[in-house]
């Protein structure tokens, strides 16, 4: 996983927007008392600071691969540096979390099966993924990766990097796990101009944009922005933007 996936900057431009789904997640963990709370994707660790805040008996523990993402992270938790394929918990984890991270891990359910394994007994796993891999967001960018751009970004497209629900259900049950697996699809109300694209700059276009010189970067936000606008018109309360999102809860 390229540790510089995501642009701290664009990322936190709609930060309300990207916590919420980490919130009604973490809801559904029916842990009363933790010793050991791991959040692994942490992302820049203010959404991992809560958790001390839910668990306050807790040692809370974040884990990124990009250090850009946790260099500023609010105290309380510990942080470390690290690729979440790779990483292992000197001890039994009792809640995991993982927000809107596992899409950009190919073969993600097979780790799945070790982390039910890093969890202690009656410990907890929960994540959260983005299925909107269909929606325009994505269609247009794959297009014009597959066209106008094919020479310079054609191997970077990629089909749907998540399973439906089902799948993780299936998936987590066959390991003795209670499984709590549901979807829901906000509709954002994104203010300003190009919305869209900045809610995509922060993830979705970041390895793009890193393939292209500044010339060839502005050329194809350009492009990539006309589409968007298009497909999201913004109106005089904001952009509509519907996100559908995958949430599981496994429980050992």
């Amino acid at each position: 996983m390229d540790h510089d996936i995501w642009d701290p900057a664009v990322y936190r431009a709609y930060a309300d927007e990207r916590s919420r789904p980490f919130f009604d997640l973490v809801a559904r963990v029916g842990a009363e008392r933790s010793g050991y709370v791991v959040d692994l994707g942490c992302g820049s660790g203010e959404l991992t600071a809560s958790l001390c805040r839910r668990w306050p008996a807790a040692q809370v523990h974040g884990v990124d691969s990009s250090p850009a993402m946790i260099e500023g992270a609010p105290p309380g938790p510990t942080f470390e540096v690290a690729d979440v394929r790779e990483w292992r918990p000197d001890r039994p984890v009792d809640v995991l979390v993982s927000n809107a991270v596992l899409q950009w891990v190919p073969g993600h359910l097979d780790l799945l099966e070790r982390w039910v394994g890093d969890l202690a007994e009656g410990g907890w796993l929960a994540f959260q993924v983005p299925g909107n891999f269909g929606s325009p967001s994505h269609s247009i960018i794959r297009e014009l990766c597959r066209t106008e751009w094919r020479d310079r970004l054609g191997d970077l497209v990629r089909g749907a990097p998540v399973a439906e629900p089902v799948e993780y259900l299936r998936r987590l049950a066959t390991l003795g796990c209670a499984v709590d697996a549901w979807e829901t699809t906000y509709v954002h109300v994104l203010q300003g101009e190009d919305a869209v694209l900045t809610w995509v700059r922060g993830t979705a276009l970041r390895p793009i944009l890193d393939r292209l010189s500044p010339e060839e970067r502005e050329a194809f936000l350009a492009e990539c922005g006309a589409r968007l606008r298009e497909a999201y018109p913004r109106e005089p309360y904001g952009t509509a933007f519907p996100f559908r999102r995958i949430f599981v809860v496994a429980h050992k």
